[in-house]
Parts: C-alpha cells; structure tokens; sequence
C-alpha cells in the first residue's frame, strides 16, 4: 500500500461511529467551478448590460454592437473543442487558470482603449477583445465537464451541470442592476474594470487549491474514492478517438439540438435587457433590476433540471430520463417566447421572459449529463463538441436578431426564437444515450 493509501485509510479509519461526515474535497473543487461559470458570465454580459451608454458614447450602431457580440460567440465557439482536449490532455487546474488569466486580459482590453482611440480603431479593439474573452472562455465547460467525470459519480452527473449552469445564471442576474449601479457611479469603462479583481483573485486560489484528479488532492480520503464510478484507466486522448467522437451519430444530434437551443440562449442573454429599455421603457436600476428576474428563473431551472435529469434516469434509463424534460419543457419556452411581445404589460413582459429562460434553461443538465453518459473518459471532447454546436447557434442568431431589430421587428425576433426552441425539442426523439 501507498504512502497516500495509507493516509487515507488512517483518516477514515480515525472516525468514530456517528461521527460526523467530513466534507467531501469534490464539493470545494465544484465551488470553484460554480466561481468560474459565474465569473464567466459576469464578464460576458458586461457588453449587453453595458449597451445603451457604449452606443451613445462610442455612436455605435445597433448592426455594429451585433458585430460585437458575435466575435465573442464566434471565438467562443471555435474555443470549445480544442479547449475540451486541451483539457483532458493538460488538466483542468492549468487549463482553468490560463481560462481565468486570458479573462482579466480580455476585460481590460474591453474597458481601457477607449481612453485612447475611437472610430474604427476603438471598434476593431473592442472586436478583438471580445474575441479574446470569447476564445479563452470557450474551454470553460467541457473541461468542467472533465472535472465532474473525475471527481463525481455518475448518479450526480446531470446534478451538478444544472448547478453549475445556475452559477453561470446567477452570474448573468447580478450582472444588470450592479453594472448599473457601478455605471451611474462611474462609468461603463470604470464599471467594467471593477470585475477584473474578482476574477483574478478566482483564478490566483484555484491555482493554489485545484488538482486534475482526486488521488492528486492531499485533502481527499479513501471513502471519497470509493464513492466514484470504477473506471479503467484510459490513456490520454489521441486524434483517432478525436475522430470517434466527432463521428458519434448520437452525440452530433445533441450538438445540433444544442444548437437550437442557444440560439434562444443567446438571444435572451444578448437581447433582452436592450429589448426592455427600448420597447418596454425601463429605465436606471429599474432596467437593472427588471433584467435580472429571467436570469433568476433560468438559475432556478437549471438547477431543478440537473436534479430532475437524475432522477428521471435512474427511474427510467439514461435515454428515456434524460428526454423528458426536454419534450415536456422546449415547446412551453416557445409558447412563452411568442407571448413576450403579445404581453400588454413591461411587468407580463418580464413574466413570459423568465419562465421562458425558466424553460430552455431547466435543460442544461439533460444536455450534458446525456453526452458525458455516452463518452465518459473522452467527455472533454465530446462536450466540447456539443457546445461547439451550441455557440454556433449563437453565431447564427446574433446578426439575424440584431438585423430584426434593426428594423425594430422585436415580434419576429421572438417567434424565430419559438422555432429554434420546437426544433430543438424534435430532435431529442432521435437520441439514444445507451450504447451497445
């Protein structure tokens, strides 16, 4: 027996009957990761909350500011796959703090260069900034998705992808109304700088804390191991199971329900706090406050479809578990969307906007918990591969809603949105998450 080995059989060993569970190392590990998904949203989201005072300081268009959002979500597409290998063959605990390092880098090369330039020169800047935050943020989950493959057991897969996804929301809903404070206060430059800090101190103690796998944590006991799935040792991944993945018929369906998916996520996300200045009349932190409820019900939903997700496939089999919640939850978020511009007030407005979020978000667990269920050691691939499909439903929908708006069609923008989110549904029904 191991030195190590034999640590962790005295730490267990030490503990009396009743005594009291020590708490599991995996759930501080997944606090950072709850920390970097939130932090990633903050960051993203600066841009959209930051929208109406950037296009009246900088005399941005409304085609332009779509040009910005979508180099983030091309780069963060184009980030997913490579980052998932990257992942898988580096670590999460180097790859995780290179993620957090290019963030702040990215961050002040959104806020600082307008100091110094303008016209075309701040524009390309700030192009090549979001683009910088979208590529170094594009590895953020599928190497999360590694980290719950080595550090959990399976029953908890879809679990914590919904919590997660929530720490991502919730990063989302407290971004409107303290961007805003911080805006009024000092300025969007000033005010988006202040995120900075936290995420390099996030970065600095995952650095310090993280490890790529729990018999590499000092901290970790032999009951936490024996509490993981038995799993053969896999060699690190290759091009050939590279191709495997990219060839899974099952997983490249996800992707592109994925796809559908977030071009509704994107949307909401990019969308929605423009659309209820504009069309609805909010105002100040009214607007802040008002934009954060739908990232509140998407939290909500997140989570409740992570637990939901396990649930269902415990009960019913991975296949039919993890479907449900989609057929049952996408064509809702549709109705939903349609009612947004139908809502004869900005308050029934905001309702049908968060139980829309509510419906395309409870779905987060299903995704990922079905494609880690299918790769297991390549999940960093193949998630990687499944939020590549769903970025470049960002990509689709950023210049065609902001091309909608532009012309001030909101209505059509939505119901478009209703479309994505009934394909999206459909394409579950060819999905089989257990293989032969």
């Amino acid at each position: 027996m191991s030195s190590a080995e034999d640590r962790r059989t005295t730490l267990s060993g030490e503990r009396g009957v009743g005594a009291v569970r020590p708490l599991r190392i995996r759930w501080l590990i997944y606090a950072y990761m709850f920390g970097f998904a939130a932090m990633a949203y903050v960051q993203r989201t600066t841009i959209s909350v930051a929208a109406p005072e950037l296009t009246e300081a900088l005399q941005l268009s409304k085609q332009q500011l779509g040009w910005l959002f979508m180099a983030f979500t091309a780069a963060y597409a184009a980030g997913q796959l490579p980052g998932g290998a990257l992942g898988q063959r580096f670590g999460p605990r180097a790859v995780f703090t290179g993620i957090g390092l290019v963030g702040v880098v990215a961050t002040l090369a959104t806020a600082l260069p307008s100091y110094l330039l303008a016209g075309a020169a701040l524009l390309g800047v700030l192009i090549a900034a979001q683009a910088l935050l979208g590529l170094g943020q594009g590895p953020v989950f599928p190497v999360f998705a590694t980290v719950v493959e080595r550090w959990f057991p399976s029953r908890q897969f879809g679990l914590a992808n919904g919590v997660i996804s929530s720490g991502m929301l919730l990063g989302g809903a407290l971004t409107p109304p303290l961007l805003v404070a911080l805006i009024a206060e000092l300025g969007w430059q000033q005010a988006i700088l202040a995120t900075a800090l936290p995420a390099l101190l996030l970065t600095l103690g995952w650095w310090h804390f993280g490890r790529d796998r729990p018999e590499q944590h000092r901290r970790v006991t032999a009951d936490e191991l024996a509490e993981l799935d038995t799993m053969p040792p896999t060699p690190p991944l290759t091009f050939a199971r590279m191709l495997e993945v990219l060839r899974d018929r099952d997983i490249l369906l996800l992707a592109l329900s994925y796809l559908c998916l977030n071009f509704v996520f994107y949307m909401i996300m990019s969308w929605s706090f423009l659309y209820l200045v504009e069309q609805r009349g909010l105002k100040g932190l009214e607007s802040g406050l008002m934009a954060m409820i739908p990232w509140i019900g998407a939290a909500v939903g997140a989570a409740a479809g992570g637990v939901l997700a396990d649930r269902l496939a415990q009960r019913h089999g991975a296949t039919r578990g993890y479907r449900l919640l989609p057929l049952l939850s996408l064509p809702l978020g549709a109705v939903m969307l349609v009612a947004i511009p139908a809502a004869a007030s900005a308050a029934l407005a905001v309702a049908a906007l968060t139980l829309a979020f509510f419906a395309i978000e409870i779905n987060e667990g299903p995704y990922w918990a079905a494609t880690m269920s299918i790769a297991r050691a390549d999940t960093g691939a193949a998630t990687g591969v499944l939020n590549t499909g769903g970025n470049t439903g960002g990509i689709i929908c950023q210049p065609l809603v902001a091309w909608l708006v532009a012309s001030g069609d909101w209505s059509a923008a939505w119901i478009t949105g209703a479309g994505f989110a009934l394909v999206a549904a459909a394409l579950w029904l060819a999905v089989r998450c257990e293989h032969a």
